[in-house]
């Protein structure tokens, strides 16, 4: 630890050295005992100061959690000698949000060591990491002053919320792996597709009774087979608009993390694409292991500039499997990403956009070439979303007061009667 001098030693010294001038001054050896006391204390805590080799630990009660629940902290304290008075500080980032306890607080460290409890409630998704510790301890006269820093880190993951989500967008195709998805082809399975005359070879439970005493003749039912499919989440993280502490980036991570949920749940295989300054994939997969991979990444991206020109050629073939099903949540503000979501449609995947608006982070200004400069950029958002529609790819525009479900089922209703024509 760095030792300092405390104001208080200052003006020990300053008073105990007035006396002795004092005394030397008037030639009168009783205005030296006044000094006296102030002297003696100097030497007392000269001889008595040592550093008191602070230790810490932090613990927490569990290590994720969603926005907005709490978190325990414990901070134990050790020392190798006692301080009568250590200031403590618990370094947090501005999402995380003390609601028990103090901090910074004051407390008397011995070796036996001391706990300080805090409650913390997280406000914002995100990865943190807590444990660096800025310390300031005292010794008994209050005369000098020791200051560190201890690092103790302890990560912790603040998941987002998941948006309240009744109906998926459903795929074109599906794939041959069982799951909750029917297959639009006739198959095996529980959902009644269509009637058909009795072939050789068919199963005799698959017999429609009723139907073939009608018609004379053995009619059997046909179903549609039950599968799963591939879900491919494009995340852009090209740029993002934002207003103070705000934008649409929070929002986007928020209804990815919600999409992928709700389709890992109805055992589809879910991937991911973080495209932007930094790319980053997962390639598809199933069940819980992959829904906390996701996660994981979502909370680690971030908007960082770039000005290489990337095509959607850089993601790795295997992210983006045949037939799958790519969800784009993009705020559509960058060309790199607008032209890669355009290029996968022209290659025949099956593209949805959900469009996360920059409208309420963006303001027109004063001034009349400002307001024509907002209308404009306004009215090429608009031929945006006319170009896309032309190439066969639904867009629904989101906010985040807005429930995402909304924009889902609209998305939902255009494919319902848009023919997807294979490019």
């Amino acid at each position: 630890m760095t030792r300092a001098a405390a104001p208080k030693l200052t003006a020990y010294a300053t008073l105990g050295g007035l006396g002795l001038l004092a005394a030397l001054v008037t030639g009168r050896p009783e205005l030296a005992a006044l000094a006296l006391p102030f002297l003696a204390v100097l030497a007392a805590a000269l001889v008595l100061d040592a550093d008191p080799e602070l230790e810490a630990e932090v613990d927490v009660d569990r290590d994720r959690l969603l926005e907005g629940e709490e978190l325990g902290v414990e901070l134990r304290l050790t020392a190798a000698r006692t301080a009568e008075r250590a200031e403590l500080l618990l370094a947090l980032p501005a999402t995380l949000t003390v609601i028990e306890g103090s901090n910074p607080t004051s407390v008397r460290v011995t070796p036996e060591g001391v706990t300080v409890r805090l409650r913390l409630r997280a406000d914002r998704w995100g990865g943190y990491t807590i444990g660096h510790l800025h310390v300031r301890a005292r010794d008994p006269f209050g005369l000098f002053v020791r200051t560190s820093e201890l690092h103790a880190p302890t990560p912790i993951r603040v998941f987002p919320r998941e948006e309240a989500l009744r109906e998926l967008l459903r795929p074109a195709e599906t794939q041959l792996g069982s799951g909750d998805e029917l297959s639009r082809r006739k198959g095996e399975g529980l959902e009644f597709a269509d009637l058909r005359p009795f072939a050789f070879g068919d199963r005799v439970r698959r017999i429609n009774w009723r139907a073939s005493a009608r018609r004379g003749e053995l009619w059997v039912n046909e179903q549609h087979p039950e599968r799963n499919a591939d879900v491919v989440l494009f995340l852009d993280s090209f740029a993002e608009a934002r207003r103070g502490g705000a934008g649409t980036l929070g929002p986007a991570v928020r209804a990815a993390a919600a999409i992928a949920s709700r389709y890992v749940r109805r055992r589809d295989r879910v991937g991911l694409v973080s495209f932007g300054g930094v790319l980053r994939w997962l390639t598809p997969g199933m069940g819980a292991t992959q829904l906390y991979r996701i996660v994981d990444a979502l909370l680690d991206t971030e908007i960082l500039l770039s000005y290489a020109w990337k095509s959607i050629d850089v993601v790795p073939p295997r992210t983006l499997p045949p037939q799958a099903l790519v969800i784009a949540v993009t705020p559509l503000l960058d060309e790199r990403s607008v032209n890669a979501l355009l290029d996968l449609r022209a290659r025949g995947f099956d593209v949805a956009v959900v469009e996360v608006s920059p409208l309420p982070y963006v303001e027109a200004g004063r001034g009349r070439l400002r307001e024509l400069a907002y209308r404009l950029w306004k009215l090429r958002r608009d031929a945006l979303r006319a170009e896309y529609l032309a190439a066969g790819v639904a867009v629904a525009e989101w906010r985040e007061d807005e429930a995402l479900a909304a924009a889902l089922g609209e998305v939902t209703a255009f494919r319902r009667h848009a023919k997807l024509a294979r490019v």
